[in-house]
């Protein structure tokens, strides 16, 4: 059984999957070539020379399923919120023909929040959601994370990161697809003593190399979880801790 070692505690219970994924559990048992879009704003494309979360789950999945051709495609544009990457499924997304789609939605809704309506967004995420189900793809939003300048915009009186976490978490609940947790997963190793300034990269707003690396590893790890029987793999790895 192959392990995935982060510094930090995992939290399973956070950041498990809630549904099974049978369009990418059936391209990995046809050892096709594979495809997973993974499209967001900056904390998919990737910033400050930090490298993102699609090439390390692309390098993590390789190895794992060794002689599948998989490609973790990153469409990730800095600055952009739902409704702006909505814009771009037909040529990003559809275009590909993935059998997987992470969307990472929220950060910019806090982050830049006299630029969007809350219920926009909400909308955005839904209306992609309807597109994403009429098609043999599987889905997992990524909600926003935890660093010090989304906590800022977290405050009175609107405490803007909870509202716009617990709408993504809504409508993916409505639609039945995946949620990655990154919000309550970081906020999470706060609580367990991990100072804020380890989680960030420095300037506030993106995640550090570290935390960027455990989030990679831990969706890694979930996404295994809820793949179905494939031949000749291994088992799902376990994630584990070293001190932190």
């Amino acid at each position: 059984m192959t392990s995935v070692t982060c510094p930090w505690r995992p939290h399973p219970d956070l950041v498990g999957l809630s549904h099974l994924l049978p369009h990418f559990t059936e391209s990995l048992e046809r050892q096709r070539k594979i495809k997973i879009v993974a499209i967001g704003s900056s904390s998919t494309a990737g910033a400050d020379n930090i490298i993102p979360f699609p090439p390390r789950l692309e390098l993590a999945l390789r190895s794992r399923f060794y002689g599948r051709q998989i490609d973790v495609l990153n469409r990730g544009v800095g600055g952009q919120e739902a409704g702006d990457e909505l814009s771009r499924f037909e040529c990003d997304v559809f275009a590909e023909a993935p059998s997987l789609v992470i969307w990472q939605v929220g950060t910019n809704a806090v982050y830049r929040y006299k630029d969007y309506n809350f219920d926009d967004v909400q909308h955005a995420i839904a209306v992609g959601l309807d597109w994403l189900a009429a098609r043999r793809i599987d889905v997992i939003l990524m909600d926003l994370q935890y660093t010090q300048a989304i906590k800022d915009n977290n405050g009175p009186p609107g405490y803007l990161a909870d509202d716009i976490e617990r709408r993504i978490s809504a409508v993916a609940g409505r639609a039945s697809v995946n949620l990655f947790r990154r919000w309550a997963l970081m906020n999470r190793w706060c609580e367990d003593g991990i100072p804020i300034a380890a989680m960030d990269d420095g300037g506030g707003l993106h995640m550090s190399e570290c935390a960027t690396r455990c989030v990679a590893a831990l969706l890694d790890v979930a996404i295994a979880a809820k793949l179905g029987p494939i031949t000749g793999a291994p088992w799902p790895p376990k994630a584990e801790t070293t001190s932190s």
